[in-house]
């Protein structure tokens, strides 16, 4: 794969969808969307699709990587969490936009994947654990963004309550096909602005303040 393909992406998945910050555009035409992919998967790495990676789990949409970077309206001197790593591409790009990432991953073998990804391409201002996404990183906290690349039955609180005052959650809320991604801004101690960003499919957030394993069972789009 060649930047053109990375700049084919950006202009017809992203671009014409709305999405002009032109920090995110570059983030996403630095990072080699292929590195991220499953073995045998690597033609369809630009593909306005999500694709599937190890542990029932997937790679997001290119746009909605995107869209869920631009309704968290970051800055560079941001520390950001990301819930779900998954492969590590939005983690990557993340590290192209703002100071610190700090991926969680519930699976070891991927955040070990992931790690090693992004150690070689030479990513280093982001920190990866293995751990319940739903319960955040409290040690790391608190953070001005949270990306969730996983859908909610709501917003877990541990996750809001890491937030700084302004901090933005940007989480995919609900089950198919009826999920929702919702940008909640912290106002203040206790309230929230809630806003709609439209419908999305992805995988369900497990996790002690998602939904059980018991209730979701394997992932089915």
């Amino acid at each position: 794969m060649s930047k053109s393909a990375r700049q084919h992406m950006i202009n017809v998945q992203i671009l014409r969808r709305g999405i002009s910050d032109q920090n995110i555009l570059a983030a996403m035409g630095e990072v080699p969307r292929e590195d991220f992919v499953e073995p045998g998967f690597d033609e369809y790495a630009y593909d306005d699709r999500a694709l599937p990676i190890a542990k029932g789990q997937t790679i997001s949409q290119p746009y909605i990587v995107a869209a869920m970077l631009d309704a968290a309206q970051l800055h560079r001197d941001d520390r950001v969490l990301e819930v779900g790593t998954g492969s590590g591409y939005s983690a990557a790009v993340l590290s192209r936009l703002v100071t610190e990432v700090f991926a969680i991953e519930r699976h070891a073998s991927l955040t070990e994947i992931a790690k090693e990804r992004c150690r070689i391409l030479g990513y280093h201002n982001i920190s990866f654990r293995t751990a319940d996404g739903t319960k955040g990183w409290p040690e790391a906290a608190p953070f001005h963004a949270i990306l969730v690349a996983a859908a909610a039955p709501a917003p877990p609180p541990s996750l809001k309550q890491q937030l700084t005052l302004g901090g933005r959650l940007i989480i995919p809320i609900g089950e198919n096909p009826a999920q929702r991604l919702i940008r909640f801004t912290r106002l203040d101690r206790m309230n929230f602005k809630r806003d709609d960003l439209g419908g999305v499919n992805f995988v369900p957030l497990i996790g002690a303040e998602g939904w059980s394993q018991a209730e979701r069972g394997p992932y089915k789009p």
